[in-house]
């Protein structure tokens, strides 16, 4: 199995790139952020290679590096997610980017990729949440904001409509919840769903 290539970049089709390794030119399907990232052609090029075997073709998979050779696994482990949406989504966000989209469960931001559904984008952020590198690589105060926003979901009647009236306002939950909880801490606890829904659109307007 292939799992590094290094050579030189010969040239570049819209979603692949040919590196000539002591001349022998390997056919590398890649992201379009790996695409971009390349050098010119003629020039030295590295890559973590995915070698997929099949019974009628052998197929490589280039990335600049490792993690987002492992975030294209990961994805793969998820229901209707294949090689081709999963490189339609490390096109779209960044290994960074899509880790913290994880760990906010940002599904707004996973469906922008091609080919990802809202039912897809919702099994993504559910089904990796907790498993690396998604942990590894998201800002830790993006994970703490997330906690805080579930915090005010849960937190009674008040809260959880104040919540869900801005999420039909068309917010994100988790930047409606980051709304309502600043409201709570700034009038209290006891504060009515009218009182914290003003004071969020506020904070969200701010």
């Amino acid at each position: 199995m292939i799992g590094k290539l290094k050579g030189i970049v010969d040239s570049f089709g819209e979603d692949w790139v040919i590196i000539d390794v002591h001349g022998v030119g390997y056919q590398v399907s890649c992201s379009a952020k790996t695409l971009s990232a390349l050098p010119r052609p003629g020039e030295a090029v590295a890559l973590a290679i995915e070698t997929h075997v099949r019974e009628d073709q052998i197929r490589l998979f280039g990335f600049t590096s490792g993690t987002e050779r492992e975030w294209f696994r990961l994805l793969q482990s998820v229901q209707g997610v294949g090689t081709r949406v999963a490189l339609a989504l490390l096109s779209t966000l960044s290994a960074t980017e899509l880790a913290n989209a994880i760990a906010m469960q940002d599904k707004a931001s996973i469906a922008r990729a091609p080919g990802i559904g809202p039912k897809v984008a919702q099994r993504i952020v559910t089904e990796l949440r907790d498993k690396a590198p998604a942990l590894q690589l998201a800002d830790p105060g993006l994970t703490r904001l997330q906690a805080t926003a579930e915090a005010a979901v849960a937190g009674g009647a008040p809260l959880s409509e104040a919540v869900s009236a801005l999420v039909n306002l068309g917010y994100a939950q988790v930047q409606a919840g980051q709304a309502v909880a600043s409201a709570v801490a700034k009038l209290g606890e006891e504060a009515k769903t009218e009182q914290l829904i003003r004071a969020a659109l506020r904070e969200l307007a701010s």
